[in-house]
């Protein structure tokens, strides 16, 4: 039951905590570690120090191996008529929850400064989405922060270029995974690959392991992607519920009325495709999706409309991001789900011996 993945990695059981912005805490990430999983800090759009922070947090909580997370993004330059058009289709939702219609000082933290704390903190593993590095900065990582490197796939062809580029191992992440997709390559909709075929696909493709991701929900789903030929999974959803993650009551009472049929993948909560539970903000802005700018702009414009919608328990107009595994989700303390996603695994793989 090890692999060589679990050995680099220095943990026991094939379990990555998703890398949650936004959702997860260092708390979590602590738990997973700690239960013999890796826990993850989700840093796309926390700021160097607030980075600092976790990992200090994390490591004051557990010795044990965790990894950070970064959005590889450039700063945008949004025209100002672009800007005045996407505030004026969001003028209802800041009306609603009585906003100042002001555009936001910044759309994004810088990546180039988030990359340094990354090296700084020298988590041992080092994960990138919505993008690739270059091999330079691939070496810079693994020199200078001794981190593992892992790169996140939608399709055969992304988890090729990571490989190129020096990454120790890639995330294939099929479309049943909940939050944003990680395409970086080609168009959206063709790299919409379910799990079951992207995984195998990549396997046969590249040389360095495997980690596969999207609707894996219980230990069934581990050995079935082991089966596979992935070294490990990586598990979001799963995870959301746990008390430890930082969502709010109204998301945690949508997601216990939810099933996979609730799910739908949107670009109206920050310009970039992503999966999460069916409400009203995405009913009302869908028919404005194709005129949405990119992400990050149109996230960060939404951003007052979903912090004012969560202190309000408005489940309507905040991003219930979730996999379609979301009616498989458990309520449990992470280090305790972690124990029984162990359990169901090797229960599952005994059955597969048998």
């Amino acid at each position: 039951m090890t692999t060589t993945l679990l050995q680099r990695l220095n943990i026991s059981l094939p379990i990555i905590q998703g890398p949650m912005t936004g959702s997860d805490t260092p708390q979590l990430a602590a738990a997973v570690s700690q239960a013999g999983g890796l826990g993850m800090l989700g840093c796309g759009m926390r700021s160097p120090e607030a980075m600092a922070q976790a990992a200090a947090a994390v490591r004051a909580a557990t010795g044990k191996p965790f990894g950070m997370n970064l959005f590889v993004l450039e700063t945008p330059r949004p025209d100002a008529a672009e800007v005045a058009a996407a505030m004026d289709r969001l003028a209802p939702l800041y009306a609603r929850f009585g906003l100042p219609p002001e555009a936001p000082a910044r759309w994004c933290e810088d990546f180039a400064a988030q990359f340094d704390a990354l090296i700084a903190a020298r988590p041992a593993v080092a994960s990138f989405t919505f993008g690739i590095l270059s091999a330079a900065q691939v070496r810079r990582i693994q020199s200078e922060a001794g981190s593992f490197v892992i790169g996140t796939a939608t399709t055969p062809a992304e988890a090729l270029a990571w490989q190129e580029v020096g990454a120790d191992a890639v995330v294939a992440s099929g479309m049943e995974a909940g939050g944003h997709r990680g395409t970086f390559q080609g168009d959206w909709e063709g790299s919409l690959i379910g799990t079951l075929p992207l995984v195998p696909t990549c396997v046969d493709t590249l040389k360095i392991p495997v980690i596969a991701a999207g609707g894996i929900m219980d230990g069934r789903g581990i050995a079935a992607a082991q089966a596979l030929g992935a070294q490990a999974v990586q598990m979001g959803t799963a995870f959301l519920a746990c008390p430890e993650s930082s969502i709010v009551p109204a998301q945690r009472a949508a997601m216990a009325a939810a099933q996979a049929t609730d799910t739908r993948l949107t670009r109206i909560f920050s310009g970039r495709p992503a999966r999460g539970i069916l409400n009203q903000a995405m009913r009302s802005l869908q028919p404005q999706e194709a005129d949405i700018p990119a992400y990050p702009v149109q996230n960060a414009l939404m951003g007052p409309i979903r912090r004012a919608a969560a202190q309000a328990g408005d489940a309507g107009h905040i991003a219930l991001w979730a996999g379609q595994g979301v009616g498989a989700a458990r309520v449990l303390p992470a280090g305790e789900l972690v124990a029984l996603l162990a359990q169901e695994w090797r229960a599952a793989l005994q059955r597969l011996q048998t």
